[in-house]
């Protein structure tokens, strides 16, 4: 039988060269904590795009690698997760490496017993090669990695910031739409307390891009955010009304109304279900314009399909929500989610030095 001519599965060096020159952007991230977007600048940002196209034609061909073999992930998480742990162990298994999920209990246990976070981490370092961290309060992930000897990732501190949704964001927006230049942006929901938002809104800033924020009046973007949009001269406004902005936008980023950072609870009745993104709505946005709903699921109750339709803070539909748009595509939920985890992979795989 004659032997196969395969083509190499991707060539890295070529790819180095595309986005780091002389290794400048490679060489410079390899060890890196991943705490704040504020590391990331539009070059910085490319060099990842490219290796997550790198990583999603390797799923597509062969589904796995052992680029990371040998290495252990410590997946650490103080608050639920579903899709985030999921992300990172999938991606981690898939470079060949292993993985500790603490993704339950972790408040119950060490830190019943009057553990700190830096003592967990120091004693979650001696077992793996990176950890990644989700915590309730603002500011820990730096806290972690200043206790740390090995890399850690921020897969979200608090209200915070969640630097790697926000790449995956950046990076889903930039394939649906083929660019993210000149696009117009409107971000709808709890821009206050919504880390992803935070987030993405400081990646925006290194493109030609206008925002729009969409908020009750409790709920606006951060003055501290706000200021960095200003002071980059981005085109941004605000409004309480997402039908102010729905026919302009380029992409609509909807996050819902989280409960647990709420003290006040009769707050969080008042605006819980403040805005419905509905197909009525939906008929006036542009014939592409994807939505990203950048939130967990919680289905209207009793769940009904025609009750699917209607998208609000604290529900993220799947592709149900384009029931009754048969020419505008509602949500890029799939899309989304199919993303994380190879969109993730580069920054394992990057920040462990391979």
């Amino acid at each position: 039988m004659e032997a196969l001519n395969l083509k190499p599965l991707f060539d890295l060096e070529a790819l180095e060269a595309k986005f780091g020159g002389n290794g400048k952007v490679a060489d410079g991230m390899t060890g890196w904590d991943i705490l704040s977007v504020d590391q990331f600048d539009r070059e910085r940002l490319g060099y990842v795009f490219g290796r997550a196209e790198e990583m999603r034609e390797m799923v597509n061909r062969v589904h796995g690698v052992d680029l990371l073999k040998g290495q252990v992930l410590a997946c650490l998480f103080y608050e639920p997760s579903t899709r985030t742990s999921a992300s990172f162990i999938a991606a981690m298994e898939r470079l060949g490496g292993s993985v500790i999920p603490i993704t339950q209990g972790v408040q119950f246990s060490s830190v019943s017993k009057g553990e700190t976070l830096a003592d967990t981490i120091q004693t979650l370092e001696q077992y793996s090669d990176v950890i990644v961290l989700r915590h309730p309060e603002i500011g820990s992930a730096k806290v972690a990695a200043e206790a740390a000897g090995i890399p850690v990732i921020n897969a979200g501190d608090g209200a915070g910031e969640h630097p790697t949704q926000a790449l995956l964001d950046l990076f889903t927006i930039r394939e649906e739409m083929g660019r993210i230049d000149g696009l117009k942006v409107a971000m709808v929901g709890d821009l206050r307390f919504g880390r992803t938002v935070h987030s993405l809104t400081k990646l925006l800033l290194h493109f030609d891009v206008s925002l729009r924020f969409v908020s009750p009046e409790i709920l606006r973007m951060p003055l501290k955010i706000m200021n960095e949009v200003r002071d980059a001269g981005v085109n941004a406004r605000e409004t309480h009304d997402v039908a102010d902005v729905i026919e302009n936008a380029d992409v609509l980023y909807v996050t819902r109304v989280q409960k647990e950072r709420f003290s006040d609870l009769a707050q969080y009745d008042e605006v819980k279900d403040h805005y419905v993104i509905s197909p009525e709505l939906m008929r006036q946005a542009k014939e592409k314009m994807p939505s990203i709903f950048a939130s967990a699921l919680d289905r209207p109750k009793p769940y009904t399909t025609n009750s699917s339709i209607f998208v609000t803070f604290s529900n993220k539909s799947n592709l149900q929500a384009t029931v009754g748009i048969k020419d505008k595509q509602a949500s890029y939920l799939a899309p989304l989610l199919a993303g994380r985890s190879r969109a993730q992979k580069p920054i394992e795989q990057r920040f462990m030095g391979r």
